[in-house]
């Protein structure tokens, strides 16, 4: 039996259609999609070895942010957790990750969290001391907000779950030992995780961020261009710290050096 012409350039059109969709389409988003109408030295510094990283002052100042609803085509619940705080200041990051469509995915970003030994000995540089320093002199996963029994790194992950939380011991080079919740929720496009400290961070034992005051909000989503990494974190802070300490320069260092630590994991480089 003869198949009629109209059915067969029926099916080569739905073959097509099919192949653009998983393939040359492959279901991304571009990044000119997600932040669209940027300026072009901008664009070119997240697109940098450093990336974009900038700070904010005042609760108002929310709305100027890239990541905000009118410059972006972010999920707003990105930026909510920090926004709800109403931090005094809000730091910002956004880098890219260049690669060919595909060679990177979330699973393989999500092994890189589940690695947070290799946190330990990131450094940054200290003005005061005029060198690198390690950052975060320990870092460990404990059991739970209310027992700190260290855990190891579990082993590589086949699949990523849709949500996760797990309890992090950061012995920081500022603020001595702060402990953090981190809460991930996976969903169509991307990958969200926040780190939301569970206890007061201290300087020289004075308490400088009390507890549930400080979020540092990640996203990851694979684009047509490589990995997005959107990094947002605020703290509220009393006017009297913020008048002794550097909070702004204090948390865009704790934010670069996570997300360069992710970065150079999903690279190989760990």
């Amino acid at each position: 039996m003869r198949i009629p012409f109209f059915f067969i350039i029926l099916k080569m059109t739905l073959i097509v259609h099919v192949f653009a969709q998983t393939e040359a389409g492959t279901g991304l988003r571009s990044f000119n999609e997600i932040f669209p109408n940027l300026q072009p030295s901008v664009r070119q510094e997240i697109f940098s070895d450093k990336g974009y990283s900038k700070s904010y002052k005042g609760v108002s100042s929310s709305a100027s942010l890239i990541g905000a609803p009118r410059n972006s085509r972010l999920d707003q619940r990105i930026l909510e957790p920090v926004i709800k705080i109403k931090p005094g200041f809000y730091v910002e990051s956004i880098a890219v990750i260049p690669a060919p469509s595909g060679k990177y995915s979330l699973l393989h970003v999500y092994n890189v969290l589940r690695k947070v030994r290799t946190l330990k000995g990131r450094l940054y540089h200290s003005f005061t001391r005029n060198e690198s320093v390690p950052l975060f002199e320990d870092v460990t996963r404990v059991e739970s907000a209310h027992k700190n029994t260290p855990l190891p790194d579990p082993s590589p992950a086949l699949r990523i779950p849709s949500s996760e939380t797990i309890y992090l011991l950061l012995k920081d080079a500022n603020f001595g030992n702060t402990y953090y919740r981190g809460e991930l929720i996976l969903d169509k496009l991307g990958m969200r995780y926040s780190l939301t400290n569970y206890k007061s961070f201290t300087y020289f034992l004075i308490p400088v961020i009390k507890e549930e005051k400080f979020i540092a909000q990640l996203y990851f989503e694979p684009i047509t261009d490589g990995i997005l990494i959107y990094g947002l974190s605020g703290a509220d802070v009393s006017d009297f710290i913020a008048s002794k300490v550097d909070m702004p320069s204090a948390v865009s260092k704790r934010l670069a050096v996570i997300t360069s630590w992710v970065s150079d994991g999903i690279k190989g480089r760990l």
